[in-house]
């Protein structure tokens, strides 16, 4: 019912213009009647993998095609700082985690996620040749400096769900943010962490260059669902409501774009999705990284649609350990639309390339 009345509220304000009525695209892919030409800030919180459409959609230049400016910043913190940055009106739409967007309504802050680029976790607990942690035996990560990408990410809600799922205090361990990518492959290398939490290329990096080894390992659906119990859908493009409701022209854009390049990876070969990508988006060697891609392709969804059963997952998990989810009444159904998506699906059907 409530997106049902969104949509209708966008209609009647006169805000949706061609994506409520359906039109399709000029010769140039840009929307039919797009009058929004204001830049959009997007902001994404590291180079992990999980956000690969958002590379592939800004080094390929969708953004620009569909007629859209983004000024993009990548704070390579982790998904925490992004989040900040949204709340703080710093920026206008995020690439993060959808988790936050149940954190932010635990704060009764209005977070949105409007598509939905990774299904699954891809996330990997990871750790020397000689690490003595053995999740058969939880208690042996007691004492462990464990690497996350940052305090508040979804890297630290891995850990404090495996503490909160074995009764273990979360002052038993050390938690560290040792960012993504080769940093935290160097950070577990280096003897400066114990275990890592990390998505892809760190997962593979880990493995391609013998710095240790895969101790759990959530990449796959079997292994999301031994780890949370069910899918936990991560990387998604998020934004305040405020942002959705003034600007749906720009955000069904920005739906239209992540299409593009989820079709652009469900596609091509490892090998052509790196090719895409600039340097500064690719974390060691193109070959090794190319491997990492092909590990982490089942991740990502086909057309950035949301899957409302897969959304409690990441609701139980939060409530292990967040008091404020746990004691907050979650309307799952005002933390995403797939009204966007819907309708960036309706206007061009046959024109993505």
């Amino acid at each position: 019912m409530y997106k049902q009345m969104f949509m209708a509220a966008l209609c009647a304000a006169g805000l949706a213009m061609a994506g409520c009525s359906k039109h399709g695209a000029d010769a140039q892919g840009t929307a039919a009647g797009s009058a929004d030409t204001t830049p959009v800030r997007i902001s994404v919180g590291s180079y992990n993998l999980n956000n690969l459409p958002f590379f592939i959609a800004d080094s390929k230049g969708y953004f620009k095609d569909l007629g859209l400016e983004v000024k993009t910043e990548n704070f390579a913190q982790g998904g925490s700082k992004v989040l900040q940055a949204l709340v703080a009106n710093s920026t206008d739409v995020a690439v993060g985690f959808y988790d936050h967007t149940i954190q932010m309504q635990a704060k009764r802050k209005d977070v949105v996620g409007f598509v939905l680029l990774s299904r699954n976790s891809g996330l990997v607990m990871a750790g020397r040749d000689d690490a003595t942690f053995d999740p058969a035996r939880p208690d042996t990560i007691k004492g462990q400096k464990v690497g996350i990408t940052a305090p508040g990410s979804s890297s630290d809600f891995f850990v404090r769900h495996f503490l909160a799922q074995h009764d273990i205090p979360v002052d038993s361990i050390s938690l560290i943010g040792v960012g993504s990518g080769a940093a935290a492959v160097a950070a577990l290398e280096q003897g400066k962490i114990d275990l890592l939490v990390n998505y892809d290329p760190a997962a593979t990096l880990i493995t391609e260059r013998k710095v240790g080894k895969i101790i759990i390992d959530a990449r796959s659906d079997e292994g999301a669902r031994q780890v949370y119990g069910g899918l936990y859908p991560t990387s998604v493009m998020y934004a305040n409501r405020s942002f959705l409701e003034q600007r749906p022209e720009a955000a069904e854009k920005i739906a239209r774009a992540e299409q593009m390049a989820l079709k652009f990876i469900a596609d091509n070969s490892a090998e052509d999705i790196v090719a895409a990508l600039p340097d500064s988006y690719v974390s060691g060697d193109r070959a090794t990284y190319a491997r990492a891609v092909e590990n982490a392709r089942a991740i990502f969804t086909t057309d950035g649609h949301f899957t409302a059963a897969d959304l409690e997952t990441p609701l139980k998990v939060l409530r292990e350990f967040n008091k404020d989810v746990a004691n907050a009444d979650i309307d799952l159904s005002r933390t995403y639309t797939n009204a966007f998506v819907e309708r960036a699906h309706a206007a061009t059907p046959a024109a993505q390339p």
